[in-house]
This record gives C-alpha cells, structure tokens and sequence, in this order.
C-alpha cells in the first residue's frame, strides 16, 4: 500500500494495487473508490485536510493527484 497527498489540489489517494482503474464510482461526499474490474485497487479523498489533520498529511509523499 503506498498514500499520497498533493496538496495544490488538496487530495489523498491511497493506492491498494498497481493496477489501472476501470471504473470509479463515487461513495460518499468527496470520496472516491478505483477498481479494476471487481478488485478494488484505490481511495481518493478530496478535500483531505478537512477529514485528515495537516499535521498528518505532511507525512505523505507529496505527488500530483490521480484521476
């Protein structure tokens, strides 16, 4: 599992696979699920710092979103 936080665009994803994503779906305000066919392969949560202190996100790999 590797995490990631740009933070230009204020975004986490939280990446459970190398794979490519074949569909998204969105799951809840501002939270976003990736699977490749049925395996769930990554998490995005836009408007991180607003669920996850700054603190913390500091801690994360700094790199562009993932869409």
């Amino acid at each position: 599992m590797k995490v990631s936080y740009d933070p230009k665009s204020d975004a986490m994803y939280i990446y459970l696979s190398g794979k490519k994503s074949t569909r998204t779906e969105e799951v809840g305000e501002n939270m976003l699920v990736d699977y490749a066919g049925k395996e769930l392969i990554g998490i995005e949560v836009l408007e991180a710092s607003k669920r996850i202190s700054k603190d913390n996100l500091k801690g994360y790999k700094t790199t562009p979103a993932v869409n």
